[in-house]
């Protein structure tokens, strides 16, 4: 018989034990996000997937707030996060420090995200934009690639909480094939 498990069964770390836990070296940014409940449900996928940092940049909304805290069930707690004014300078300061830098994005030269893989030998930054507009193309402009989901339907876009679990899923899986963390 096909159980489903306990939280006692799932054996999940306690907060402690999580921030001492190697995490992968991915930051997530976070480009003028509106909605509160998205930012939550990505500070989530955050924690599931062992990402470093989130950065959240122009009028993306920090924790605390009670809509973010909604969705983030407690990643807010577990996730590093800061916010910074600026995109560009925070991608000028992740460049300093080596990262590379992609965008989560369709454009003419956009990478389909089952074919991109993260340069093991570099950390990754992976910036999501705004539900409505993207990623700014003055972002883009300072990135070193894009990065796409391929789609089949009549919409354009996935909502940015959904398409950064699945980006971040698969950099996961991706990452932890020669790894374990």
């Amino acid at each position: 018989m096909n159980t489903k498990l306990s939280l006692e069964q799932l054996n999940r770390p306690d907060p402690e034990t999580f921030s001492k836990m190697e995490k992968l070296p991915v930051v997530v940014i976070l480009e003028n996000i509106r909605s509160r409940s998205n930012i939550g449900s990505v500070f989530r996928s955050a924690d599931a997937f062992l990402v470093k940092e989130i950065i959240l940049c122009g009028y993306t909304s920090c924790p605390p707030h009670r809509d973010i805290q909604k969705t983030a069930l407690g990643a807010t707690e577990t996730v590093t996060w800061r916010h910074e004014e600026d995109t560009q300078q925070a991608v000028a300061a992740l460049r300093n420090q080596n990262y590379e830098v992609w965008a989560v994005e369709q454009s003419s030269q956009s990478v389909e995200l089952s074919t991109f893989n993260p340069n093991p030998s570099k950390p990754l930054a992976l910036i999501f934009g705004n539900e409505v507009d993207g990623v700014q193309q003055n972002t883009i402009d300072l990135c070193d690639g894009c990065i796409e989901i391929a789609q089949s339907g009549t919409k354009h876009s996935l909502n940015v909480a959904v398409c950064g679990g699945i980006v971040l899923y698969e950099i996961y899986r991706k990452s932890t094939r020669n790894h374990q963390y």
